[in-house]
């Protein structure tokens, strides 16, 4: 059975949305079937909240394109087509007024907003289904610690992790017909990737080669002929997929990056942030200095501790994982956000491997073998993962999660964000050299995030913004000949401000507490303030800070900037 469970609840939700529309089945975001003629143009607007959801679920439909045998189509003829569609849609909410309503529902009126800017961009500029070979990755082969895929997927992606295993007859055959798609995918792949973003297209080569392994692995999980024989077809089109992108790979020569312009654009008008790409520039240099300045402040004062030995075996990791868990979970408890029974249990589910040979190990992980507690706070992540699939957002818009990583500023700043904000409520006090490892970590985030911000400044290659952020990532523990400075800087190029998204999204949550905490004076509680917090959703924090304050001037001198 499908484990609908640990399904993202924004899939069930938008399903449900489709299969009124005539178009969903339960086993990805992929369906058969082109939208019908009557479906491609807006409904009428209303006045109401009411109407606006409705308006919603139509939109989310329209913004699936057509498939036909499970195979979405992304040829230039129709993503034209959709592109001029689009122009009705946009009119359509522009039309739509929302004098009288409240502030949650006008802030539900601004995520659909956003999101259609998001699928302007998508044609207007990144067109990644032209330009990157990656976008054609369909299948996942574990859930990602935020409520979404990170970076751009394209309609077909086949959550593989959400099926319960041993696969059951009804799973087989989803599966079966999610993983036979691929070959009829990968033929139409090659006829609409056109582009010449030379990074884009060496990273989308790795992709696409990780997907063998995923197909392997799958064939050899079980037992059922029909998948077997889907994933056998599917590996064998993916190889040759991959060796038409090694072979046009040395005639591509274009940049990868969007531009400066067209970055701050996209933070402002489609992630909802208040920043400029220079702005973020500064603001990643200011943080990486203030890394190195108070990790060597940190070590001076530590300077008469004892050196923290790593672990030295799995029962020993397991054992003070564990322990980090429940003190972690106790320091919630006592006075910093409510807690559910559920959420030491999501937080058990997600505390690594022993790895015991240091030339094995990526960043994290030598965080991870270091000392347990550092990460806990980052691994909040997964709490509010459970808190979706337990105690969804009763909101549709909100709990059907925005397109286009639109989620990355909020998801990602407030688990980068507790890491500090935690060390300085008390919780590693017991733990000097801790303190150190928070620090690091904070340093590896800006120097990653200025690779990236210069790659989609064109001012670094993808190999140049590896090796930048290899060389500021304190104490050396960013492997240059590893797969993680890679990943991320890949991702950070397939997905423009993902990568600075850590710190920008944490100074956001930073400042909204000092505009509440201004407001409130001396009746500020940091557990209402983060209960508070954690109620309007995983939307954008500019739009959290609108809904907690009753203000939207900081929110309207984003989306007015220009």
């Amino acid at each position: 059975m499908l484990n609908f469970r640990s399904f993202p609840h924004y899939v069930l939700t938008v399903c449900a949305a489709l299969f009124m529309l005539a178009a969903c089945d339960s086993g990805s975001s992929g369906t058969d079937g082109a939208l019908s003629t009557d479906m491609e143009a807006p409904p009428p607007s209303g006045a109401t909240h009411e109407s606006l959801e409705e308006f919603f679920l139509a939109w989310r439909a329209f913004e699936r394109p057509p498939f036909e045998n499970g195979v979405p189509d992304y040829s230039e003829a129709t993503m034209r087509a959709r592109y001029a569609a689009l122009a009705d849609w946009k009119e359509a909410l522009a039309a739509v007024d929302t004098s009288g309503w409240s502030t949650a529902d006008r802030i539900d009126y601004e995520l659909v907003r956003a999101e259609m800017n998001g699928l302007e961009f998508e044609h207007r500029v990144r067109m990644p289904w032209q330009r990157d070979p990656g976008f054609y990755k369909v299948i996942y082969m574990s859930r990602s610690d935020v409520p979404a895929h990170e970076g751009p997927e394209n309609h077909a992606w086949f959550d593989w992790w959400a099926l319960e295993k041993p696969l059951s007859a009804a799973d087989a055959a989803v599966a079966a017909e999610k993983i036979g798609m691929i070959p009829e995918f990968y033929v139409q792949a090659r006829e609409n990737l056109t582009g010449n973003a030379r990074d884009l297209w060496f990273g989308g080569i790795r992709v696409i080669r990780e997907q063998e392994g995923a197909l392997r692995a799958i064939a050899a999980a079980t037992d059922h002929a029909n998948v077997q024989d889907a994933a056998g077809r599917a590996l064998a089109a993916t190889e040759s997929f991959g060796d038409w992108l090694e072979a046009e790979l040395p005639s591509k020569d274009g940049p990868s990056g969007i531009g400066k312009d067209n970055y701050t654009w996209y933070l402002r008008n489609v992630h909802l942030m208040p920043w400029s790409w220079e702005e973020e520039v500064t603001i990643m240099e200011r943080e990486l200095a203030r890394s190195w300045a108070y990790l060597k402040l940190t070590e001076h004062n530590n300077r008469n501790e004892p050196p923290r030995d790593d672990f030295d075996s799995e029962a020993e990791y397991r054992r003070e994982m564990i322990r980090a868990v429940d003190a972690f979970m106790q320091f919630l408890d006592d006075g910093f956000v409510s807690t559910r029974p559920y959420m030491r249990r999501a937080m058990l589910d997600h505390i690594g491997s022993y790895v015991a040979d240091f030339d094995e190990r990526s960043f994290f992980t030598q965080i991870n073998m270091h000392d347990a507690m550092p990460m806990r706070p980052h691994m909040f992540h997964w709490i509010e993962l459970a808190m979706l699939d337990n105690d969804p957002h009763e909101r549709i818009i909100r709990s059907s999660l925005p397109l286009y990583n639109i989620y990355d500023g909020r998801s990602e700043g407030l688990a980068t964000g507790l890491e500090e904000m935690m060390m300085a409520a008390g919780l590693m006090d017991d733990g000097p050299r801790a303190k150190e490892l928070i620090y690091i970590m904070l340093g590896q985030r800006a120097a990653r995030a200025l690779g990236g911000l210069y790659m989609h400044g064109n001012e670094l290659t993808m190999a140049e913004a590896s090796d930048f952020a290899v060389k500021w990532t304190p104490r050396g523990w960013m492997r240059a000949d590893g797969e993680l400075v890679v990943f991320e800087q890949h991702l950070y190029l397939q997905q423009p401000g993902y990568g600075s998204s850590y710190i920008t999204g944490k100074v956001e949550i930073e400042d909204l507490m000092r505009v509440v905490a201004r407001q409130q004076g001396e009746d500020f509680i940091m557990q209402r303030f983060m209960d508070t917090f954690l109620s309007s959703g995983i939307i954008p924090t500019s739009l959290v800070r609108w809904e907690m304050t009753g203000d939207e001037t900081h929110y309207r001198s984003i989306v007015d900037a220009e």
